[in-house]
């Protein structure tokens, strides 16, 4: 028989977790102040005796119920977090439910097959290589350190040092290449990995933060070569085609760095911004922002599986392991342990289908098109070539830039993040979730409009 006291406490759960979902289109983009105030609650001792595990489950849904940030709202653009799908909610409670641990097929053969099923899913998808395998990580952050880790061995291998035996010490140096506007969590990895920054050559962008090809220094088969699909303040891609070719002509290895812009490739309207990008040889992209999976979901996908997999693990046993039959997902991923992420993956994946995939790519993109051309006639200066499904905004002055970014954070009715561009300060309104729709659009820019004129 199931445990009468889970099932009073799932049930619990469901009621609250209701009880917020009733609210949630009408309910603030972010907790107000007294909301806040009410985190406060939980500044005590750990208990001693303990409490009732309905008691528990109560204190934290009254809070939390109260103090989230709303990304499923529609009205939320900051950060590229998406929303999230119900069927991925569903599947996601249902595996949590199952409690499986995905590092290996014997220890979870649901987590294992449905997996697989999302490699081959994704990479036709994306239309990267058939061989090209996939690790499923917390984000793209992880998932761009795998493909710098695979890139390192490879190149090392290639120049006869076993790095994996020897480590870095005394290495042949490589270069990184990427351009000045690469996100910061791709220097984070780099240096996570011990390269240095003075490994790294910095690439001269255009006004969109596209690396200018003919700044690229020359380069040979100790570069690893960084691109964007997707630039965090305009949504820009790289020239991938001319870049990777060059690239490839020389041994060097290209990662392509794709938080949210890799998903581009499901739509044929915009598959010209990822062209040549199946020449890269590892790509990092997030389920959980453009395609709305819930968190945690990051994607590594690599072409040269062999090289993601001695770098992710130390053990010849191991590497035994990835020539079975049955695949064992913790070889292309730096943690053994793991939730199954592929369950909800799978479920958000099975429910859009590739035209459902496709849609949501570009019903994003018509969002931002709409938004920046209601405002191209006002004070407000639209400063990106709308591309994908960002669009960055300007004032006058810094001053004005920055105090409206301050006015439209504390609205409560949409949320959006600042950046700095070129040393000035923008307004990034970053429209990824499913929920949007034209009435946010229009509310959106009325409460723009509303706080530039109070």
């Amino acid at each position: 028989m199931p445990h009468n006291n889970q099932l009073i406490l799932l049930n619990l759960a469901k009621d609250f977790a209701f009880e917020y979902l009733n609210h949630l289109d009408t309910a603030n983009v972010i907790p107000d102040t007294n909301a806040l105030e009410s985190l406060n609650v939980f500044d005590e001792a750990l208990p001693i005796q303990g409490n009732q595990a309905t008691d528990t489950i109560t204190k934290l849904a009254s809070i939390g119920n109260k103090t989230t940030v709303n990304y499923n709202t529609g009205r939320y653009f900051g950060f590229v977090n998406g929303g999230v799908y119900p069927v991925g909610i569903a599947a996601r409670w249902l595996a949590d439910t199952w409690d499986q641990n995905a590092a290996l097929n014997i220890m979870s053969p649901i987590g294992a097959k449905l997996e697989e099923v999302c490699e081959n899913w994704v990479t036709e998808l994306l239309g990267l290589p058939k061989q090209s395998k996939m690790g499923l990580v917390t984000g793209t952050s992880v998932a761009t350190l795998c493909g710098l880790a695979a890139a390192r061995y490879r190149l090392y291998q290639r120049l006869q040092w076993d790095v994996q035996v020897n480590g870095l010490i005394g290495a042949p140096r490589l270069r990184i290449i990427m351009g000045k506007q690469t996100h910061g969590t791709v220097t984070k990895m780099v240096s996570l990995l011990g390269f240095g920054s003075a490994a790294i050559e910095w690439v001269e962008c255009d006004a969109q933060g596209r690396m200018l090809v003919d700044k690229i220094p020359p380069l040979d088969k100790q570069c690893i070569v960084i691109l964007q699909a997707g630039n965090v303040c305009t949504g820009a891609f790289d020239d991938f085609k001319t870049i990777c070719n060059t690239a490839n002509a020389v041994g060097a290895w290209v990662h392509i760095d794709g938080a949210f812009g890799l998903w581009a490739a499901a739509s044929q309207q915009f598959r010209a911004l990822t062209h040549g990008m199946e020449l890269a040889d590892s790509w990092s992209v997030d389920g959980h922002k453009t395609l709305n999976t819930p968190y945690d979901c990051g994607l590594i996908l690599c072409q040269d599986s062999e090289a993601l997999v001695h770098a992710m693990q130390q053990t010849g046993s191991y590497i035994d392991l990835a020539q079975d039959s049955q695949r064992d997902g913790m070889l292309y991923t730096p943690d053994m342990s793991r939730r199954a992420r592929g369950i909800d993956l799978w479920a958000v994946l099975h429910h859009l289908g590739q035209k459902g995939v496709a849609n949501l790519v570009e019903t994003l993109h018509q969002h931002a098109v709409y938004l920046a051309g209601e405002l191209k006639d006002s004070p407000i200066t639209v400063l990106n070539e709308v591309v994908f499904n960002q669009v960055m905004l300007q004032c006058d002055s810094p001053e004005l830039t920055q105090t409206l970014l301050a006015k439209i954070q504390a609205s409560g009715v949409i949320w959006c993040g600042g950046a700095q561009w070129q040393g000035q300060p923008v307004i990034r309104i970053s429209i990824c979730s499913w929920k949007t729709t034209q009435a946010d659009m229009d509310i959106t820019l009325k409460t723009i409009l509303n706080c530039l004129k109070s």
